[in-house]
């Protein structure tokens, strides 16, 4: 009977574990509830243990079902990657490459990635988005970009692989004319909640309800790290900015950095990953783009922050 169970079963199995409810899951894979009832109860009857407990509302996993939930996913995950290996191999080196990258990446690093791929792939156009938070990850997910290069928002959604870049150091800073730019001593939490901080804000819905080193219920959010570093400039609040963004500014004093409670003894930085669907991973061309990041993330520990 074991030798039956099937992929589709599998599939069935986590989509209804992900979803809460038979219902939801039909709708996730495009099937009647019927039908996903009826191949969980084939699923069941094939194993010989109950995955489910219905006798509430909604099906809940079983000891059995917990047991069986991680087999079920690395056997799904497995057969995923291996379809998704074998049409990057049919598909060949891709026509254009498309990314979107994270406003905090660090320009420089970027610009010499792109500089070399121009070289290495010159008959492949490269498309690049620079945006924040989920705007990075959105069009991946949509399949309008192949890579994303995410940081800002530090969720990697379970549809997509990531891989490690670098870590983009951060400082905390404030206009000389700011109040807080005569504080000797390290800025309370207090203190802190009674000015305005800028902040990003996102375009997208995945990371409603969320918020990233956002320390003050006043806030004023902008979609622009542009519009962010010239406001902090005018004194409009405080806020955290790449330390690479802000060096210059630091060394003329336009912009002073501040030491706060919450980030002691600095600023975090942020961790940057490359993320690409699961179903779609990198051609050759977009591969090798990856590598070439992290070998330049590699052969450079960048600025740090004091």
């Amino acid at each position: 009977m074991l030798d039956g169970v099937s992929m589709d079963q599998l599939r069935i199995f986590v989509a209804a574990v992900e979803e809460g409810s038979f219902s939801a899951a039909g709708r996730k894979i495009r099937r009647a509830q019927s039908v996903v009832s009826q191949t969980l109860a084939n699923l069941e009857a094939q194993v010989g243990v109950a995955l489910f407990d219905r006798s509430g509302r909604y099906p809940q996993l079983t000891e059995q079902g917990r047991a069986l939930l991680g087999e079920a996913k690395t056997v799904v995950n497995t057969m995923d990657s291996f379809k998704a290996r074998a049409r990057t191999l049919r598909e060949g080196l891709e026509p254009e490459l498309s990314v979107a990258v994270d406003v905090m990446y660090p320009m420089a690093a970027l610009t010499d990635a792109v500089g070399s791929f121009r070289e290495r792939f010159p008959n492949t156009p490269l498309r690049l988005y620079v945006e924040a938070l989920g705007a990075v990850v959105q069009p991946v997910l949509e399949g309008t970009c192949r890579i994303g290069i995410i940081g800002s928002m530090p969720i990697v959604p379970d549809e997509v692989d990531s891989e490690r870049l670098l870590d983009v150091p951060m400082m905390t800073v404030v206009s000389p004319n700011h109040e807080f730019a005569k504080a000797k001593a390290v800025i309370g939490t207090r203190k802190l909640e009674r000015h305005v901080q800028l902040v990003l804000t996102d375009r997208t819905a995945l990371s409603e309800g969320r918020s990233f080193g956002v320390l003050s219920p006043l806030t004023w959010r902008l979609a622009d790290l542009g519009a962010k570093h010239a406001f902090l400039k005018a004194g409009f609040g405080w806020g955290h900015m790449p330390v690479e963004m802000v060096k210059a500014d630091i060394e003329s004093r336009s912009l002073v950095q501040i030491r706060i409670e919450n980030f002691q003894p600095t600023t975090p930085p942020i961790a940057m990953f490359a993320v690409y669907r699961k179903d779609a991973p990198p051609g050759p061309a977009g591969r090798w783009f990856i590598d070439r990041l992290k070998d330049d993330a590699e052969g450079s520990a960048g600025p740090t922050a004091t």
